[in-house]
């Protein structure tokens, strides 16, 4: 006779075992997913979006292309990828609200805005191609046109007027100047002379130190409606702190000027997105760091996932200022400014010789393009002044090889002619301040 089992003792043992297989099954889930999806920082709280600028995907290319690039090159810098056709809508039209970035580029004989021969003072020589070796001006003659809605028109004294006892701050990289520069040849009309304007950088720390070669930034006060529109110069929107002749970049902590000045401003523009990239931040000597320390995680070294990060944190940290904020702040985001390069980049070939506009279509219908921008905003208060997916159609519209002061063969197809495309940008800011 065989021997009684123990029926409870074995029901438990098999629930053990059951337990076990669960806990190994989870335990490889749980690597696989590490593994394999973005980093959750926890000081987000939240997933990352997916990687949207690989520089596998260079404007231009149809759909299937970027696909196929994507499976060939993951190698990452601050490039665009954009199929306006195809682009999914991130932001739709809903009613009674005007999307400013679906729609078309019409022809426009009251183009441009102003004049490149007389902005002088507020326009860099570099960027003001009437000034240059360029020859054909076609691209300054038309203007954005949104499905639906009517973009009001620019004025420079109704601009001021609007921003009576206001402050209008753009904080970003070498896009952002130029859409600094644009806004102060707009609101002037190109008029060196009138209206008048002082000077009042110092009033923001906006002074050239010892041995640079400019300042930080810019500050102007219009004292007719004592409206200031400012600049400062922070190409990745995080902190930089000198250390040991290096600069340690904290990826989890908006920039310094920010932090100081941001209870004056009225309007804040931010932008960033070229300067991502691993070249520049050897140039620069950038080190990453999180949490006040060296970077250890190898992941987050990736550019993009830093570059994420930092967009994330910087955008968060400005729309919890919007609460109580002593002058009713409104925040915006603008979206990254598209590159045009073919054939390389702009130190290994790459160029931009085309002089005929709109040969790739003259309408958005979906805005795509950085979704980082939107994931970042999303939220958090803060606005995304959207210029991608319209930019993107306007690649004759950059200083090329016509600079006066490039080398021979070099081309710069990531800057605008001014005037030029920068000054809807700035139109659409316009509109987004303007009363409906």
């Amino acid at each position: 006779m065989q021997p009684k089992m123990n029926k409870g003792f074995y029901g438990l043992r098999g629930k053990q075992l059951s337990f076990a297989l669960v806990a190994v099954v989870c335990t490889f889930l749980l690597i696989w997913a590490w593994e394999n999806t973005p980093l959750v920082p926890s000081l987000l709280q939240q997933q990352w979006p997916p990687d949207t600028f690989s520089a596998a995907e260079k404007l231009g290319n149809s759909s299937q292309e970027l696909l196929e690039e994507r499976q060939k090159e993951k190698s990452t810098n601050s490039s665009v990828k954009i199929a306006t056709a195809q682009a999914p809508i991130i932001n739709p039209t809903k009613k009674n609200k005007c999307d400013y970035g679906v729609g078309r580029w019409v022809p426009d004989t009251k183009r441009p805005l102003y004049s490149g021969f007389s902005c002088k003072r507020w326009l860099s020589e570099m960027w003001a191609c009437r000034l240059s070796k360029r020859t054909d001006f076609s691209y300054e003659g038309y203007r954005w046109q949104p499905d639906g809605c009517e973009m009001p028109i620019f004025d420079g004294q109704t601009f001021l007027d609007r921003m009576k006892g206001k402050t209008i701050a753009l904080v970003g990289d070498s896009l952002g100047r130029q859409q600094f520069q644009s806004l102060m040849c707009m609101v002037s009309g190109g008029d060196d002379v009138s209206p008048a304007t002082d000077d009042v950088g110092r009033e923001f720390g906006l002074v050239r130190a010892r041995g640079a070669v400019r300042p930080d930034g810019w500050a102007y006060r219009f004292p007719s409606t004592n409206t200031t529109i400012l600049f400062y110069w922070s190409a990745s929107l995080c902190e930089l702190e000198p250390v040991n002749g290096r600069f340690a970049m904290h990826l989890d902590r908006p920039v310094e000027f920010l932090r100081r000045f941001i209870s004056r401003f009225d309007v804040l523009v931010l932008n960033t997105g070229h300067h991502w990239n691993r070249g520049k931040l050897t140039a620069n000597r950038w080190d990453m760091y999180v949490g006040g320390a060296p970077l250890a995680d190898r992941r987050l070294a990736e550019i993009w996932r830093a570059r994420n990060l930092t967009l994330h944190s910087v955008v968060r940290w400005v729309g919890a200022q919007l609460a109580g904020h002593p002058r009713g702040l409104t925040a915006f985001l603008r979206s990254i400014s598209p590159r045009h390069f073919a054939g390389g980049d702009w130190n290994t070939g790459g160029s931009c010789g085309n002089t005929t506009p709109l040969r790739g279509g003259d309408r958005v219908g979906g805005v795509a393009a950085d979704k980082e921008a939107a994931a970042a905003a999303a939220g958090t208060g803060v606005h995304v002044l959207d210029i991608t997916a319209l930019s993107a159609l306007r690649d004759e519209a950059h200083v090329a090889n016509n600079s006066l002061r490039a080398p021979p063969g070099v081309y710069d197809c990531l800057h605008w002619c001014l005037p030029g495309v920068p000054d809807t940008w700035n139109e659409i800011l316009f509109a987004r301040l303007s009363p409906h």
